[in-house]
């Protein structure tokens, strides 16, 4: 049994970079150490930093909890949009974010070039027409913005959607009726956005 609270129990984590690997950093956060599984694309942003800020998405196994980090929340967003897909596990994806960065991943499955998914390790056919499938008309109207800073980046619909899986609405049913009612209602405080999107489940 696997469950994955990202936002709900370490949205992120602020310390010093005591420790760092192509696989996992260890992270000193007021002289309490957390090892971090992350990606080669975040591995080349914090390589040469002593200390920051690394957003993260918590595995919960019945044999281990997992913590998974990533430099910003583009790419943390584009993992927790890959594990969604049937038959993509947070392994695969870590190794689909070490062969791609998170825009140009985008980017494959937005366009349906299913060559280059297949291409990375542990992606055959199938899953890659998955990806394509499941994904591709959720990144067209999300666009990834790598370019915007982990602290610039919690929008107010984001605010949202971790309210709405807080009180234990599926992420992609959630994401689904705030898209809803922010297309007849773009301009809500966090509040009103969310009863009105609790309106429509």
């Amino acid at each position: 049994m696997i469950s994955l609270f990202s936002q709900l129990m370490i949205a992120y984590l602020k310390g010093d970079f005591v420790h760092k690997s192509p696989a996992l950093v260890q992270v000193d956060v007021n002289g309490v150490g957390y090892e971090v599984l992350i990606s080669l694309h975040t591995y080349s942003k914090i390589q040469n930093l002593d200390k920051g800020i690394l957003q993260t998405a918590l595995l919960i196994r019945e044999d281990a909890h997992i913590l998974y980090g990533f430099f910003d929340l583009a790419e943390k967003e584009m993992f927790l949009q890959l594990i969604s897909v049937s038959g993509v596990g947070a392994s695969t994806a870590r190794v689909m974010l070490s062969y791609m960065k998170p825009d140009e991943l985008a980017k494959a499955i937005i366009v349906g070039d299913t060559k280059t998914l297949e291409g990375i390790k542990g992606i055959g056919k199938k899953s890659a027409e998955r990806l394509v499938l499941e994904l591709r008309d959720k990144l067209a109207k999300h666009p990834l913005d790598s370019n915007i800073s982990p602290l610039k980046n919690n929008t107010l619909q984001q605010d949202a959607l971790n309210a709405l899986t807080a009180l234990g609405i599926g992420r992609q049913q959630a994401d689904q009726a705030l898209q809803k009612t922010m297309a007849v209602n773009p301009n809500l405080s966090v509040e009103e956005l969310i009863k009105l999107a609790l309106r429509t489940l």
